[in-house]
């Protein structure tokens, strides 16, 4: 599912990057970031618990279990601003283009979560919709709300706005890193208010690391929001 959802960003970003006339490598710019944002999603989850990961740092290292959203945000961020410099294009736009093929990307390979039965499933549940996972990688056989399935749903309702958002900028009508700064926005909250019905354990202030990271992630794209508003505001004439 993490491939498939490789494969449905490709075409998101290969369609953006026409409608603004670039001619850049889709299939490099995706191959990359979902490479680079792998590991990064990888590394983050390891460091989540630093002394078990050193612990046994090749089996956690190599297992396919266990990746952290933030930290693919991280990895793909790195890889996207290197990509932009080799295309030479503004970074700011570069990170505008891959935000709706992130989010849909993300919400695509949430449902490989959700076929595996790997853990990230959320609490208890009488709702109709609960599901058991007596077969998964973490079994339970207690009705849990489908956590994947609303972050997949999310995450394509957050593709589709960032989409909206991006055809304004076509032809130059709105800033740069307008679509990145509701990417970091949306995501942020939709991670944000998930984890309350997640099972991660909490650390910081009663929160669970991911909510951390997703408070993180509002502030950075609403400071951006302000920044590039602050940029375009007309100046007054005396």
């Amino acid at each position: 599912m993490v491939a498939t959802g490789l494969i449905c960003a490709f075409f998101v970003i290969r369609a953006d990057l026409r409608r603004r006339g670039y001619g850049a490598d889709a299939e490099n710019i995706i191959g990359t970031t979902g490479l680079v944002g792998l590991l990064g999603a990888r590394l983050y989850h390891l460091l989540e618990s630093p002394s078990e990961f050193f612990a046994h740092p090749l089996p956690l290292l190599f297992s396919t279990m266990g990746f952290a959203w933030f930290g693919a945000v991280i990895g793909g961020f790195v890889a996207l601003v290197l990509l932009a410099r080799h295309y030479q294009m503004k970074i700011l736009l570069m990170l505008d283009i891959a935000s709706p093929a992130g989010a849909i990307g993300y919400g695509v390979g949430r449902i490989g979560c959700l076929i595996s039965g790997d853990g990230d499933y959320g609490t208890s549940t009488s709702l109709p919709w609960g599901m058991s996972f007596p077969n998964g990688l973490v079994p339970t056989t207690d009705r849990v709300h489908p956590t994947p399935i609303y972050e997949f749903l999310a995450a394509i309702l957050i593709g589709y706005i960032l989409w909206r958002i991006g055809a304004r900028a076509v032809g130059g009508l709105r800033p740069a890193g307008e679509v990145f700064a509701y990417y970091l926005i949306l995501t942020g909250v939709a991670r944000f208010l998930v984890e309350f019905i997640r099972i991660n354990p909490h650390s910081f202030f009663g929160l669970t690391n991911a909510q951390a990271a997703s408070i993180a992630s509002i502030l950075a794209g609403a400071i951006l929001l302000l920044e590039l508003a602050r940029r375009i505001r007309p100046q007054t004439v005396i």
